[in-house]
């Protein structure tokens, strides 16, 4: 494995491992006793449970059904779009459970707050693990203890088939590939705060439709644009479905971030408008 690849997959273990703790650190002690524990944490439940807890385990059930397999293996557009909205939508709903939640004491730093807890835990469980799986891979194969363990399990009469699949595929991709993984997730991220800001600013100003809209329709683009890689292969080759995929991402990001500052703006203006008057000393 080259050096490139080495360093590559340090790099998005630590974009999506390390970064989304140590912000929440950096920021929590930055701000203290301003909630941000309590925020991100809910942030990260409006995640995790209508995602990893309900929405995939439904999708794994279908995915058994030999009509759903063929349904996406012959309409690859609405296969992709349909996960895409589901996805946003079950996250929509999470995050307006949050925002209400939060609704008591829902200042921009909790808001901004439970974004980072959202998009920090997806960063963790769906790309952190994996690539902390990958480093202590590669441990193995760098002091020896793969072929160790790989002598030991055929003794055993085990099934090596896995553990060799798992280590040709770490030698066979390429290091922009790995890389590419931790930039995806900087902007991950960078959208699922904004989009969390938008739901608990609609949640604030109780203007709920509008901005829940926007949102769902934010997280659907997001998402429908990576499912342009089901077409690799169909007459749209790697490089360029990567290339197409990666130039709207940041796009979208470079939207959400526009729509972020908005909202931040917005909600510091009516903060100040709601301090009491102060009278001349």
């Amino acid at each position: 494995m080259s050096n490139l690849s080495i360093v590559s997959i340090i790099v998005t273990l630590f974009v999506s491992f390390i970064l989304p703790l140590a912000f929440l650190v950096c920021y929590a002690l930055g701000h203290k006793k301003q909630g941000i524990w309590s925020a991100w944490l809910l942030g990260a439940l409006g995640f995790f449970v209508p995602q990893i807890l309900i929405r995939l385990p439904i999708l794994t059930g279908l995915s058994q059904l030999s009509g759903f397999a063929a349904f996406a293996q012959n309409h690859p557009v609405a296969y992709g779009f349909g996960l895409a909205f589901t996805a946003g939508l079950f996250e929509l709903a999470g995050r307006y459970a949050v925002a209400r939640c939060l609704k008591k004491n829902l200042t921009c730093r909790r808001a901004l707050a439970a974004g980072l807890g959202h998009g920090g835990i997806e960063a963790i469980l769906i790309t952190g693990l994996a690539y902390l799986s990958n480093v202590v891979f590669l441990v193995m194969l760098q002091t020896g203890g793969f072929d160790t363990t790989l002598a030991q399990t055929t003794a055993a009469g085990g099934d090596v088939s896995q553990l060799l699949a798992a280590r040709d595929a770490l030698m066979n991709t390429h290091w922009a590939l790995f890389l590419l993984a931790g930039f995806e997730r900087l902007l991950a991220m960078t959208c699922h705060v904004t989009m969390s800001m938008m739901v608990c600013y609609g949640v604030h100003t109780n203007r709920v439709l509008p901005w829940t809209l926007a949102c769902l329709g934010m997280h659907t683009c997001m998402d429908f644009i990576a499912s342009i890689s089901l077409f690799i292969g169909r007459g749209l080759t790697l490089a360029a479905a990567y290339t197409i995929i990666y130039i709207l991402l940041t796009a979208v990001t470079v939207l959400s971030i526009l729509i972020l500052k908005n909202i931040r703006t917005r909600m510091a203006a009516e903060t100040v408008q709601a301090r009491p008057y102060d009278p001349p000393a």
